[in-house]
């Protein structure tokens, strides 16, 4: 999808300062990057988001969307610094492939129809087992296909919003059908525009870290993504140089910051703070739409929630 910008100023960004994300050192990319993990079956997600650390040698990482210890498939996680970007990462709406059992062989008829009724918004109780509050709340289901049903075995692809229980979802689509039914097999397949396709093995992850040490051998880029994927998935800003420093030192982007404002951005939405050479500076809330970022004078623009971008990359901009 093509991304339309309103420029305030046509400002070229000082190439004395900062860095493009593609020059970053194998070390920088670390600690600004996102890892797509293939989480294995066995362990939790929070053991191997420990294992990651343990590998690249870095002291904080963390991970969106939990996936349980028998469940695989993808699993990101951020690295040092990019853990700052995860109010933009953890609301991404997730994929998958499950085996759905039913306790009977209804025919598959009687399942599509049921399988209707949980297309869009529903609504969903948390397991008992959960880490949240159980207490009822909506959630999206965006896709609900079977793929393949085979007696009482079905096979379906799920696409969702962040938060929606798979198992739960099999719970309530056997009581519907007044059979029961579990599921059985669960894989993550995508979590936003991340897919199993770009997923990383926990293994490869290791060997191409030891080369890099060893041999200098850089094949461990590939691996990383760098933190900017942020921008991927949420609305954008871009702040003048001189601006930057003083949100490195938490202060709110005003309007007069402003290089780039991306179109379509609403009041209240989260997005991310860039630089002119599209390093993430910030995450933040927009304070107002982009029209009024746009036309205003003055005024604030954004709100931050996290700083990303270290201080003194750039310089100061005000007195």
């Amino acid at each position: 999808m093509k991304r339309e910008f309103n420029f305030r100023e046509g400002v070229i960004s000082d190439i004395r300062f900062g860095k493009y994300p593609g020059s970053r050192s194998t070390e920088e990319l670390i600690k600004r990057g996102i890892v797509v993990l293939d989480k294995p079956k066995g362990p939790t997600s929070h053991q191997v988001t420990g294992w990651l650390k343990d590998i690249l040698n870095i002291k904080k990482a963390g991970h969106t969307g939990t996936l349980d210890p028998k469940v695989t498939g993808v699993l990101v996680v951020a690295l040092e610094k990019s853990t700052k970007a995860m109010p933009v990462l953890n609301k991404l709406d997730k994929e998958y492939i499950s085996v759905f059992v039913l306790h009977e062989n209804i025919p598959e008829e009687d399942v599509q129809r049921a399988l209707e009724k949980f297309r869009g918004s529903i609504k969903q109780t948390p397991p008992k087992k959960s880490a949240v509050k159980r207490r009822q709340r909506t959630r999206t289901i965006n896709e609900l296909k079977l793929i393949e049903k085979n007696g009482k075995d079905m096979l379906l692809r799920i696409n969702c919003e962040a938060g929606t229980y798979i198992r739960k979802l099999a719970h309530d689509l056997g009581k519907e059908l007044g059979c029961g039914c579990h599921m059985k097999e669960l894989r993550r397949t995508a979590v936003g525009p991340f897919t199993e396709d770009n997923a990383v093995k926990l293994q490869t992850i290791k060997d191409d870290y030891v080369f890099f040490r060893e041999e200098k051998n850089e094949d461990i880029k590939k691996d990383i993504l760098p933190v900017e994927v942020a921008a991927d998935v949420s609305k954008c800003i871009v702040a003048k140089d001189t601006a930057i420093e003083s949100i490195c030192n938490g202060a709110d982007l005003g309007v007069g910051g402003v290089s780039a404002v991306e179109k379509n951005i609403e009041k209240g939405d989260k997005l991310t703070i860039l630089s002119g050479k599209g390093e993430l500076v910030a995450i933040g809330k927009t304070d107002m739409d982009s029209e009024d970022i746009y036309k205003r004078e003055d005024g604030k623009a954004a709100s931050l929630i996290n700083v990303v971008m270290s201080r003194g990359t750039y310089p100061k901009g005000w007195n």
